[in-house]
């Protein structure tokens, strides 16, 4: 009995794995021509269009760089040995990654079909770019293609939807299969793993962003703290970037008196391309995924995984469910076992929560620090109303 029941959890946990991987080629690259596309509308707002966009880059440029070097320092998952549980038809990483001139030379692909085959996410992303810019170029006459991609989008988003869906099983399977070979070592090392994430994410929301949104307006982060209170609890209860819209503008409106204009433009894209959170998430997961399998990123990993994290950013943000999914696509890059998806995915909820919190802080934070550029912010920063609130 405990063989078949190992035989079909294999199985179950397996197809659900399978579905994922399914959907990273096509999501990744629609996506990101989509994201591209919509980069017409930020340079229809000029200046401050460009400003935003720039702001969130390189937000997400420090979160990728911070999470790399703490995951690197810290090491989470060098006490587990999930080696032993990864099936026999799963090929590990053995070939040599490449330097990194050769990393970005191979970037651009001689053979497209290829690089979709072998699901090259660099490859990929660069032809998704130049595919945007392309559509970009035809004006008027990029309308149709334009709304083709957008549909797809919309039937990617809506597939991830209901793969996910299936999360509880998947996961629930895939963890029969390796609680077999769970010992207390590696229940430690995903506990340590988890409240890794969790520190980082809590210190990004109390500690950068209000010292950053200081230091860059004059304001008390204090006040900051304060005024993003209600945005933070909302955000960790519903766990979703969008859901928290309205909340977030409420809070940049009315808490910190920026102007409706350019919370109407940074809010809504922020919630598409703002990854800071999910960054600091995503690349950390990968990390515990390459020390509890045995095979520990190097320097050239390091590269490739800040790159793709960050060439992801473009237009990958708003993907339902993005944690595990694009921790699927990071594993798929670096050729590590997609068995890692489990564990991800068993103490998803808990990292899902802060990255969101940490994800709309950093929209307010943006957009506030636009806005005081912009002289279109108010000289208090907190309204009289929030001032009322006890403590």
């Amino acid at each position: 009995m405990d063989t078949y029941l190992l035989g079909a959890a294999e199985g179950a946990g397996g197809m659900f794995v399978s579905l994922i991987k399914l959907l990273v080629v096509p999501l990744v690259y629609v996506s990101i021509v989509c994201g591209i596309v919509d980069l017409k509308d930020i340079s229809a707002f000029g200046r401050l269009g460009g400003k935003t966009f720039a702001l969130y880059i390189i937000n997400t440029i420090i979160a990728i760089s911070a999470a790399l070097t703490v995951g690197m320092i810290f090491q989470p998952g060098a006490g587990a040995n999930l080696a032993g549980t990864i099936s026999e038809t799963v090929t590990l990483k053995t070939t040599e990654t490449p330097d990194i001139f050769s990393l970005v030379v191979n970037i651009v692909p001689s053979n497209p079909i290829q690089a979709f085959a072998s699901g090259d996410m660099l490859q990929i992303i660069f032809m998704a770019i130049l595919t945007g810019l392309a559509i970009q170029a035809l004006d008027s006459r990029g309308g149709p293609a334009i709304k083709t991609f957008k549909m797809a989008n919309e039937i990617m988003m809506k597939l991830v939807g209901l793969v996910m869906s299936l999360a509880p099983y998947g996961v629930f399977a895939l963890m029969i299969q390796l609680g077999a070979t769970l010992d207390a070592n590696t229940l430690f090392s995903v506990a340590g793993y988890v409240g890794l994430v969790v520190t980082m994410l809590v210190f990004w929301i109390f500690v950068f962003y209000p010292t950053v949104v200081g230091i860059a307006t004059g304001k008390s982060p204090k006040h900051f703290i304060r005024a993003t209170r209600e945005q933070v609890l909302f955000s960790l209860s519903t766990a979703s970037s969008n859901a928290t819209i309205p909340v977030t503008m409420r809070t940049l409106t009315e808490k910190l008196n920026v102007s409706k204009s350019v919370a109407g433009f940074g809010v809504p894209l922020g919630a598409t391309m703002n990854m800071s959170g999910v960054s600091i998430y995503i690349a950390l997961a990968t990390i515990f995924v390459a020390n509890a399998f045995g095979q520990p990123i190097n320097s050239a990993d390091i590269v490739t995984l800040g790159l793709t994290i960050l060439l992801l950013s473009i237009g990958a943000g708003g993907v339902p469910g993005g944690g595990v999914v694009m921790v699927g696509v990071l594993l798929h890059q670096l050729g590590l076992p997609p068995e890692g998806l489990a564990i991800i995915a068993a103490v998803d909820r808990i990292n899902d929560m802060f990255c969101t919190s940490s994800n709309v802080v950093g929209d307010t934070a943006v957009n506030t620090i636009v806005a005081q550029s912009e002289g279109a912010v108010g000289e208090e920063a907190i309204s009289a109303e929030t001032e009322k609130v006890s403590v």
